[in-house]
């Protein structure tokens, strides 16, 4: 990452948030904060000084090779000399709306430069902006967030529906940004952010705030994990019912303590659909192929869990156990109770879209 001399250079830890419980509120004396989507992809700082391009992660990575058609996006649509900060993201259409698509946007990271080339046409990328960080021979790090705004809106622009470089809406109407934070996650956004106006970029540190979505489950227990130690359980596996009357493992619970692990195996062994079987597991975001074994059990219980977001039939992460739930029918764990209406397109969340 040593091919461009800016105002602002890599290796950058990018500006953080920390979690809150509310979106806050404006003071009386004035506007103090601008709120903004929280984007759902891999964060990135792009640097371009002329035709060298470096897209930095969150771990100061170069994503670049996996996204060479923002690196010609930011070739052909940038200023020269620019440091812009945004979220790398892969849209979708379900059903006529698009939305963002995890799944897409993780299987870009991939080794083979051929199958890298493939699936930027299959299912290219788009770089979403929300901050600026130098603007041809300026550091705006030192300035406040509506300089900083104004900076990006100069370098990036709002490109329509097509466009591979696009910029976030802000509002400073936090009533505005309530209703954003329910009505825009049907397109696949995760929460909101909220950023001081006068506040500079501080780079690593946890300057901004974020509201992220919090929901329960009700799900049925299909067996478990025994832990890496061989004592306890490991994980719980989940599972819903589908339409069709069938269920789907839909994800795990891990964090336990070790006396609650003991407990759990004890609780599940005599539950066994077979005291001598294990199933084989399909490698996820879960599992890999050295711990794809699980141990089936009759699907009895039901327990409330706690999760962020759903990706497609699955919890994207692992969900935290809260509570037995004695008073349902495991039949009654279905799909439904997770239902986000896509009511709005990804592209109603941009900037001049």
């Amino acid at each position: 990452m040593n091919g461009v001399d800016l105002p602002v250079n890599p290796p950058v830890a990018p500006m953080l948030a920390k979690a809150v419980a509310a979106v806050p509120t404006q003071p009386d004396s004035g506007p103090e904060w601008s709120y903004e989507p929280k984007w759902d992809g891999f964060r990135g700082l792009i640097f371009r000084d002329g035709d060298e391009v470096v897209i930095a992660s969150r771990g100061g990575k170069d994503l670049a090779r996996y996204f060479p058609e923002v690196v010609e996006a930011a070739r052909t649509e940038l200023p020269e000399r620019v440091v812009v900060d945004g979220e790398v993201c892969v849209p979708k259409s379900f059903g006529g709306v698009v939305r963002l698509d995890w799944d897409s946007l993780s299987q870009r990271i991939h080794p083979a430069a051929s199958r890298v080339a493939k699936l930027s046409q299959e299912t290219p990328a788009i770089f979403i902006g929300f901050d600026a960080l130098a603007l041809g021979d300026r550091n705006l790090t030192g300035e406040g967030f509506e300089v900083r705004r104004a900076g990006l809106l100069d370098a990036v622009g709002g490109g329509g529906p097509g466009s591979t470089l696009q910029v976030s809406r802000v509002t400073a109407d936090p009533q505005e940004a309530q209703d954003w934070f329910t009505a825009f996650e049907g397109a696949g956004l995760d929460g909101v952010v909220a950023k001081r106006l006068a506040g500079l970029y501080v780079p690593g540190k946890r300057e901004m705030v974020k509201v992220k979505h919090k929901r329960t489950a009700d799900c049925v227990v299909l067996g478990y994990r025994v832990h890496k130690s061989g004592t306890g359980l490991g994980s719980m596996l989940l599972g819903l019912y589908g339409d069709d009357g069938n269920v789907r493992m839909v994800g795990g619970s891990s964090a336990f303590s070790d006396a609650k692990r003991v407990e759990l195996q004890q609780l599940f062994e005599p539950m066994r659909l077979d005291p001598d079987a294990v199933a084989q597991g399909e490698v996820n975001r879960w599992r890999s192929s050295e711990s794809g074994e699980w141990i089936p059990i009759r699907p009895e219980l039901v327990v409330e869990v706690a999760y962020d977001q759903m990706e497609k039939a699955r919890f994207r992460h692992t969900v935290k156990f809260l509570r037995w739930r004695p008073d349902r029918d495991p039949e009654s764990c279905t799909y439904d109770q997770l239902e986000v209406p896509l009511t709005y397109d990804l592209y109603d969340v941009l900037e001049g879209a």
